[in-house]
């Protein structure tokens, strides 16, 4: 009885050489698994990327209108009040206020901060080669302000839908429409 176990065992480890067929084709399987898993979670992080891309440009925006508000008279704040910023880039102002030499009322001010800040708005302050590009499509904003108190909303299309598309944002309604809203107190 003990030489058919040493045989048996014996006969069992002679057919154990390498892994079978269907091993390798289950590892392969498994491997390719994986490797589609990394590229779809690289597209997605690819996706979010580009989506926090946008609000930070929205947000740098958003902060130089402020800043550029604080820095002129606070007696011009309803001059800056408007809802169609980011439609149609305005005409050049006749007084550029963008060298030392050239002093500007704050009225004057008013026209060349908003002439730049939506020709930035728009993209037209930013080059791929000699091509205008936007960080933004579909931009719009609007200006409100209430005694020293200003609400600032920017509007813009996304890559893809998202919620119902039913709310109003700044005037322009759409399902790939995204917003960033801020508010600011301005002495």
């Amino acid at each position: 009885m003990n030489q058919h176990r040493k045989k048996f065992h014996k006969f069992n480890a002679c057919n154990q050489k390498g892994m079978t067929f269907i091993e390798v084709l289950i590892a392969v399987v498994i491997l390719v698994l994986g490797i589609l898993g990394a590229v779809a979670m690289q597209a997605s992080a690819k996706k979010g990327s580009f989506d926090a891309m946008q609000r930070s440009v929205a947000s740098a925006l958003a902060q130089d209108i402020i800043e550029r508000m604080r820095g002129n008279d606070a007696t011009t704040l309803a001059d800056y009040v408007g809802t169609d910023y980011g439609i149609a880039l305005n005409g050049l102002p006749q007084k550029r206020c963008n060298t030392q030499t050239s002093l500007c009322t704050p009225g004057e001010m008013v026209t060349n901060d908003l002439y730049e800040w939506e020709l930035a708005l728009m993209g037209g302050d930013s080059f791929k080669g000699t091509a205008k590009k936007s960080g933004l499509s579909g931009v719009k904003a609007c200006i409100s302000h209430s005694v020293n108190a200003v609400t600032l909303v920017i509007s813009w299309d996304g890559r893809e839908e998202f919620g119902s598309g039913e709310e109003e944002v700044c005037g322009v309604k759409g399902k790939k429409r995204r917003s960033l809203s801020v508010q600011a107190f301005i002495n």
